[in-house]
């Protein structure tokens, strides 16, 4: 077996038979490779590497995506790992692990300082080092239950091509502003503005975007079909909300998705509210994500503190590092006498703000001593990640 990278030109003849076995239902085979070539021009910036086998027939296959995360108020780069997939006479040999333990590698040393992706198990990524984060929650409520009320602003409803530039310009700020976001390439994001949707801009007087909703109508009488309800602030949701408000007559049935720190059932005084946090394997995996590289934490935000940690068997992040909260930041150094010993999951629950130090040693992803549970647990409160990127 050998690895090798592809281009973007390449992957419809080379990729697309395993990632179209996976993860497509059995169908038109080459109307969809038609379609999967069409979308290649996208591409151009991922990163695809495969197992050939004897002969050069590719048997297995990964790729990550250049993407921007917030981690803890500071946007790094980002590997989103996908297209994961073999041939079934080709699974169980360990191609698939050897080409993921390279695209990590190789991903860091062009600058990702974290990775992110949707497993189809967990237990397989946990062994790459990568831990759970939650998934965004699918909301469903009648839309006669929202209040209706004066704001200041106005939702502008646009075919998403038209208000597409507003759109990622709201999506960058997102990102800058909130922990777990993360954004695709410019190249890679021009795709999504080909989607035939409805987009609501939700405005303040002076136009400024304040939120925004993708959206599509199946059906007169039946449901409003909503993506991730984003917005800079309650204004903004608040703007959206009542604009959905307006279909009272039109759906019966609004269906959207948000964070999982969201909490629909306060939108309305008698609002019927269903929230579900689907998380199933392998279709409905909640993301996980790990860090790559110590030193390009520097600066995310980290209260007041200092821990030296060990990090245990990884290529990446394995070693002892200080981790110092000075004013509001976290500054890495390496050396000195651990007070923890930690696996890579472990130390990334922690930058994430997914686990409490206490969760950390009950999952058995470390061990921490006392005094050094309370300085972890201050230098990196629990904090939410709100991935919304899916792929």
């Amino acid at each position: 077996m050998k690895i090798r990278q592809v281009t973007a030109a390449e992957r419809a003849e080379v990729v697309f038979p395993l990632t179209a076995y996976a993860f497509e239902p059995t169908a038109d085979f080459e109307g969809l490779r038609e379609k999967y070539r069409a979308r290649m021009r996208y591409f151009e910036h991922v990163t695809t590497l495969v197992a050939e086998e004897t002969g050069g027939e590719a048997v297995a296959c990964v790729a990550a995506y250049p993407m921007l995360q917030n981690v803890r108020g500071r946007v790094l780069d980002m590997a989103g790992v996908s297209s994961v997939a073999s041939q079934p006479a080709s699974r169980r040999k360990g191609y698939v692990r050897e080409l993921l333990w390279q695209l990590l590698r190789q991903m860091r040393d062009q600058g990702a300082v974290v990775s992110t992706l949707y497993p189809f198990r967990p237990s397989f990524y946990g062994r790459f080092g990568f831990v759970g984060m939650p998934r965004r929650r699918r909301v469903g409520f009648a839309p006669g239950g929202l209040p209706a009320v004066e704001l200041p602003g106005y939702v502008e409803q646009v075919p998403m091509a038209e208000g597409f530039a507003e759109y990622t310009g709201l999506l960058s700020r997102m990102c800058a502003q909130t922990h777990g976001f993360a954004l695709f390439d410019e190249l890679r994001t021009r795709e999504f503005g080909e989607a035939k949707v409805w987009l609501a801009l939700a405005r303040a007087e002076q136009g400024e975007v304040l939120g925004a909703l993708a959206y599509e109508i199946k059906n007169f009488g039946d449901v409003l079909d909503g993506r991730d309800l984003l917005a800079t602030g309650p204004l903004g949701r608040a703007l959206l909300l009542q604009f959905l408000g307006r279909h009272v007559d039109q759906v019966r049935k609004v269906t959207l998705s948000v964070g999982a720190d969201v909490v629909p059932e306060l939108w309305g005084t008698d609002l019927e509210v269903t929230l579900e946090g689907l998380v199933d394997f392998p279709t409905h995996g909640g993301p996980m994500a790990r860090v790559l590289d110590m030193r390009g934490l520097d600066g995310i935000a980290a209260l007041d503190g200092d821990v030296t940690v060990e990090v245990v068997d990884d290529a990446f992040i394995g070693g002892v590092h200080r981790l110092v909260g000075d004013g509001g930041q976290l500054s890495v150094t390496t050396g000195g006498a651990s007070q923890a010993r930690l696996t890579v999951a472990g130390l990334s629950a922690l930058v994430y703000g997914v686990l409490d130090p206490v969760e950390v040693m009950s999952r058995g992803l470390g061990e921490i001593e006392y005094p050094a549970v309370e300085k972890l647990r201050a230098m990196f409160p629990r904090e939410m990640p709100y991935l919304f990127a899916d792929f």
